[in-house]
Protein backbone atom coordinates (compact mmCIF):
# COMPACT_ATOMS: atom_id res chain seq x y z
CA UNK A 1 0.00 0.00 0.00
CA UNK A 2 1.20 3.66 -0.93
CA UNK A 3 0.47 6.22 1.49
CA UNK A 4 0.11 9.86 -0.08
CA UNK A 5 0.28 13.20 2.78
CA UNK A 6 -0.49 17.08 2.67
CA UNK A 7 -0.91 19.31 4.68
CA UNK A 8 -3.62 22.14 3.88
CA UNK A 9 -3.32 25.37 5.44
CA UNK A 10 -6.54 27.65 5.79
CA UNK A 11 -4.43 31.37 5.28
CA UNK A 12 -8.17 33.27 4.82
CA UNK A 13 -8.45 34.37 8.27
CA UNK A 14 -9.23 38.51 7.79
CA UNK A 15 -9.18 39.18 11.73
CA UNK A 16 -12.55 37.93 12.30
CA UNK A 17 -12.15 34.19 11.29
CA UNK A 18 -15.22 32.94 10.46
CA UNK A 19 -17.74 35.42 11.92
CA UNK A 20 -20.02 35.68 9.12
CA UNK A 21 -19.75 34.55 5.24
CA UNK A 22 -17.87 37.43 4.14
CA UNK A 23 -15.56 37.77 6.95
CA UNK A 24 -13.06 34.96 5.90
CA UNK A 25 -11.43 34.65 2.62
CA UNK A 26 -11.12 31.37 0.16
CA UNK A 27 -7.35 30.79 0.08
CA UNK A 28 -4.82 27.91 1.32
CA UNK A 29 -1.79 26.62 1.16
CA UNK A 30 -0.75 22.95 0.09
CA UNK A 31 2.59 22.00 1.88
CA UNK A 32 3.97 18.87 1.11
CA UNK A 33 7.13 18.16 3.15
CA UNK A 34 9.65 18.41 0.68
CA UNK A 35 8.01 20.06 -2.19
CA UNK A 36 7.05 23.52 -3.18
CA UNK A 37 4.23 25.61 -1.28
CA UNK A 38 1.27 26.05 -3.43
CA UNK A 39 -0.72 28.62 -2.74
CA UNK A 40 -4.87 28.09 -3.96
CA UNK A 41 -7.84 29.63 -3.67
CA UNK A 42 -11.57 28.64 -4.65
CA UNK A 43 -13.47 29.02 -7.87
CA UNK A 44 -13.51 33.08 -8.84
CA UNK A 45 -17.20 32.04 -9.60
CA UNK A 46 -17.63 31.45 -5.51
CA UNK A 47 -15.55 34.56 -4.83
CA UNK A 48 -11.97 33.24 -5.11
CA UNK A 49 -8.55 34.60 -6.06
CA UNK A 50 -8.13 33.86 -10.26
CA UNK A 51 -4.79 34.04 -9.77
CA UNK A 52 -4.13 30.74 -7.77
CA UNK A 53 -4.83 27.20 -8.73
CA UNK A 54 -8.09 25.80 -7.50
CA UNK A 55 -9.47 22.51 -6.59
CA UNK A 56 -10.79 22.27 -10.37
CA UNK A 57 -7.78 23.05 -11.39
CA UNK A 58 -6.00 20.92 -9.42
CA UNK A 59 -7.88 17.84 -10.15
CA UNK A 60 -7.74 18.02 -13.87
CA UNK A 61 -4.33 18.90 -14.26
CA UNK A 62 -3.69 16.12 -12.36
CA UNK A 63 -5.92 13.76 -14.67
CA UNK A 64 -3.93 15.05 -17.45
CA UNK A 65 -0.77 14.51 -15.96
CA UNK A 66 -1.62 11.09 -14.90
CA UNK A 67 -2.51 10.43 -18.33
CA UNK A 68 0.03 12.32 -19.72
CA UNK A 69 3.21 9.84 -17.61
CA UNK A 70 1.38 6.46 -18.94
CA UNK A 71 1.67 7.54 -22.18
CA UNK A 72 4.99 8.06 -21.96
CA UNK A 73 5.52 4.75 -20.36
CA UNK A 74 3.55 2.84 -22.88
CA UNK A 75 5.05 4.74 -25.82
CA UNK A 76 8.59 3.86 -24.58
CA UNK A 77 7.57 0.01 -24.61
CA UNK A 78 6.05 0.28 -27.85
CA UNK A 79 8.94 2.52 -29.17
CA UNK A 80 6.85 5.12 -30.01
CA UNK A 81 9.68 8.02 -29.65
CA UNK A 82 7.70 10.95 -28.14
CA UNK A 83 9.64 14.26 -28.32
CA UNK A 84 7.59 16.58 -26.88
CA UNK A 85 3.78 15.99 -25.28
CA UNK A 86 1.44 18.63 -24.01
CA UNK A 87 -2.44 18.72 -23.35
CA UNK A 88 -5.24 21.76 -22.70
CA UNK A 89 -7.58 19.57 -20.66
CA UNK A 90 -11.10 20.68 -20.51
CA UNK A 91 -13.23 19.74 -17.44
CA UNK A 92 -17.18 20.20 -17.62
CA UNK A 93 -18.95 21.17 -14.45
CA UNK A 94 -22.51 21.68 -13.05
CA UNK A 95 -23.42 23.63 -10.12
CA UNK A 96 -26.44 22.09 -8.00
CA UNK A 97 -28.85 23.84 -5.63
CA UNK A 98 -27.09 26.04 -2.58
CA UNK A 99 -23.91 25.94 -5.08
CA UNK A 100 -22.88 22.23 -4.66
CA UNK A 101 -21.04 21.38 -7.93
CA UNK A 102 -19.30 18.23 -9.36
CA UNK A 103 -17.29 17.85 -12.72
CA UNK A 104 -19.10 16.22 -14.94
CA UNK A 105 -16.68 15.72 -17.47
CA UNK A 106 -13.51 16.00 -18.94
CA UNK A 107 -11.54 15.45 -22.16
CA UNK A 108 -7.84 15.49 -22.32
CA UNK A 109 -6.62 17.25 -25.52
CA UNK A 110 -2.80 16.28 -26.08
CA UNK A 111 -0.90 17.36 -28.56
CA UNK A 112 2.08 14.87 -28.98
CA UNK A 113 5.46 15.02 -31.17
CA UNK A 114 6.61 12.12 -32.38
CA UNK A 115 9.59 11.29 -33.93
CA UNK A 116 9.80 10.68 -38.29
CA UNK A 117 8.62 7.20 -38.68
CA UNK A 118 6.53 6.24 -35.54
CA UNK A 119 3.72 3.71 -35.67
CA UNK A 120 1.15 6.05 -35.82
CA UNK A 121 -1.40 3.45 -35.24
CA UNK A 122 0.19 2.43 -32.43
CA UNK A 123 0.48 5.93 -31.06
CA UNK A 124 -3.18 6.51 -31.27
CA UNK A 125 -4.04 3.34 -29.62
CA UNK A 126 -1.75 3.78 -26.25
CA UNK A 127 -4.76 6.30 -24.96
CA UNK A 128 -7.14 3.62 -25.12
CA UNK A 129 -4.99 1.22 -22.50
CA UNK A 130 -4.47 4.44 -19.80
CA UNK A 131 -7.71 4.68 -18.65
CA UNK A 132 -7.14 1.04 -16.95
CA UNK A 133 -3.82 1.92 -14.99
CA UNK A 134 -4.55 5.87 -14.34
CA UNK A 135 -4.49 6.42 -10.82
CA UNK A 136 -6.44 9.44 -10.83
CA UNK A 137 -8.74 8.14 -13.80
CA UNK A 138 -9.76 5.26 -12.21
CA UNK A 139 -10.78 7.36 -9.24
CA UNK A 140 -12.77 9.93 -10.73
CA UNK A 141 -16.79 9.23 -11.13
CA UNK A 142 -17.42 11.34 -14.66
CA UNK A 143 -16.31 10.23 -18.11
CA UNK A 144 -12.79 11.12 -19.12
CA UNK A 145 -12.58 11.45 -23.17
CA UNK A 146 -9.42 11.90 -25.23
CA UNK A 147 -9.06 13.78 -28.41
CA UNK A 148 -5.46 13.52 -29.20
CA UNK A 149 -3.16 15.35 -31.94
CA UNK A 150 -0.17 14.31 -33.31
CA UNK A 151 3.00 15.92 -35.02
CA UNK A 152 5.90 14.53 -36.52
CA UNK A 153 9.03 15.57 -35.38
CA UNK A 154 11.08 17.54 -38.15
Amino acid sequence: MQTYESRIIWTGNSGEGTAHYRAYARTWDIAVPGKPLVHCSNDPLMGGDPSRMNPEDLLLSALSACHMLWYLHYASEAGVVVTHYEDTPVGEAELGPGGAGRLTSAQLRPVIWVALGADMGEAAAIHDRIHKVCFIARSVNFPVTYAPEFRIED
